[in-house]
């Protein structure tokens, strides 16, 4: 018996559990992703099926199944489980639990210590595991979210294996929503939820790989489902899009007359009339508008409207903020009034609000695929053996100043966000891109 009985007290489980708990598979065969550790012949399966388990750290993002993998081992090998917080324990605690460990094994009992977000404990508590793990008395199953060769001190780690996890890939998320709408013992099944098919999957990709926030999603959607004619809980496009958004905060609500005015102003430097926009900017200046707001939204039209079409328009909308800050009005109102002017009269184009929408779009409707191997820094001899940096290519050491490597996720391959204009500096811009696509091309010729 261990310190810490891991089943839940009986008045615990006689609550309500989220879907996300009840649903935590029980064995390998039902995990989800992670073939790359767990599939048919892989070294961890076959040792956790062998029964021959050592102390590992297990490292990946959140819902990518690190409590439930230690829970898994710890029945897979009819091992005691004791599971630990980092967060809510200290170094007594370790000290009790591992003398408890200690007395366990004299009887023959094996005790896997399964320690939730390892790296908050400070080195002191860290290296009090140091002994029971040499020594065998425990296994140690330490879980993170952060690198561990910055947040596990090296003796510990040198005495672990790390296995890095991935986020779970969009289909396999859909498996085990399909799998809790079908399950009537511990999922959905009893409740009769109709959802269509490209509803489930616009929730799996919405968690970004995070079984937990798919499972809640579709609990909060179950929820707020409403029964049609035949008595089934029909989940509605509304109904998922309440459950996924994002709080957005508003500026002010109030004024209509406000947004008319801005808006005005807003038009007439984008349509380059200079009149217009003095005519508009004067008409909230002497009504009171706060002139910083008014700053505030050249800067936005500098970016929005003009961009890099003429790259010395944004700091002169922030130097004009600048001004009007320092003297404050009526002193400032001529520091707003010339980058109204100029804002005007300056070259258009809107390709990177487009190109950054682009992206923002891709960003919320497309899974967010890990950062490629070879971009990342191989800081520590660790991360070097898991492929970081590998086939990098340093642009400096190229005659060029250019390579062909790929820089975007394999699933955004070749796509292209910014397409500048013909628009005053752009157009040399534009100019650049094209050459560089050229050689680039020539380059992955045959």
């Amino acid at each position: 018996m261990s310190l810490f009985d891991p089943q839940p007290a009986a008045s615990e489980e006689a609550g309500p559990r989220p879907l996300a708990d009840r649903m935590r598979p029980e064995s390998l065969d039902e995990f989800a992703g992670q073939l790359h550790l767990l599939g048919p012949g892989k070294p961890l399966r076959q040792q956790i099926e062998r029964d021959e388990i050592h102390s590992m750290i297990l490292w990946g993002p959140p819902g990518s199944g690190k409590t439930t993998l230690a829970t898994i081992i710890a029945r897979t090998t009819r091992s005691d489980f004791v599971r630990f917080s980092a967060v809510l324990a200290g170094t007594k605690e370790i000290k009790e639990v591992m003398a408890a460990a200690r007395k366990t094994r004299q009887y023959g009992r094996r005790t896997i210590l399964f320690v939730d977000e390892i790296h908050r404990f400070n080195k002191a508590q860290q290296d009090a595991f140091l002994p029971y793990v040499e020594r065998g008395d425990i296994v140690l199953i330490g879980a993170t979210t952060e690198n561990p060769s910055f947040e596990v001190n090296s003796a510990l780690l040198s005495r672990t294996k790390v296995y890095m996890l991935s986020a779970l890939s969009t289909d396999e998320v859909i498996i085990l929503l399909d799998r809790a709408l079908r399950d009537e013992a511990r999922g959905l099944g009893m409740q009769q939820i109709k959802v269509a098919p490209e509803l489930v999957q616009q929730i799996a990709v919405f968690s970004n790989g995070d079984a937990r926030a798919a499972y809640n999603t579709l609990e909060a959607a179950a929820a707020a489902a409403e029964p049609d004619s035949q008595g089934r809980q029909v989940i509605t496009e509304r109904i998922v899009e309440d459950a996924i958004q994002r709080k957005m905060l508003l500026y002010d609500k109030a004024g209509e007359e406000h947004y008319n005015l801005i808006s005005a102003l807003h038009k007439s430097v984008r349509n380059s009339d200079p009149d217009a926009a003095l005519y508009w900017l004067g008409r909230m200046l002497e009504a009171g508008e706060d002139p910083l707001y008014v700053a505030r939204r050249l800067i936005r039209m500098a970016s929005e409207d003009i961009g890099l079409a003429d790259p010395q328009s944004l700091p002169l909308a922030v130097a004009a903020m600048q001004a009007v800050h320092f003297v404050g009005l009526p002193e400032g109102d001529l520091a707003l009034a010339e980058a109204t002017v100029y804002l005007a009269l300056a070259p258009k184009s809107n390709a990177l609000y487009a190109g950054y929408g682009e992206v923002k779009d891709d960003a919320q409707k497309t899974v967010a695929e890990p950062v490629p191997l070879h971009l990342r820094n191989p800081v520590t001899a660790m991360m070097k053996g898991f492929g970081f940096g590998k086939d990098y290519q340093y642009a400096h050491d190229a005659p060029e100043k250019l390579t062909d490597m790929a820089c975007l996720p394999a699933n955004l391959k070749d796509r292209r966000y910014y397409r500048p204009t013909d628009e005053g500096f752009e157009k040399r811009l534009r100019e650049k891109m094209q050459a560089i696509q050229a050689w680039r091309k020539k380059r992955s010729s045959p």
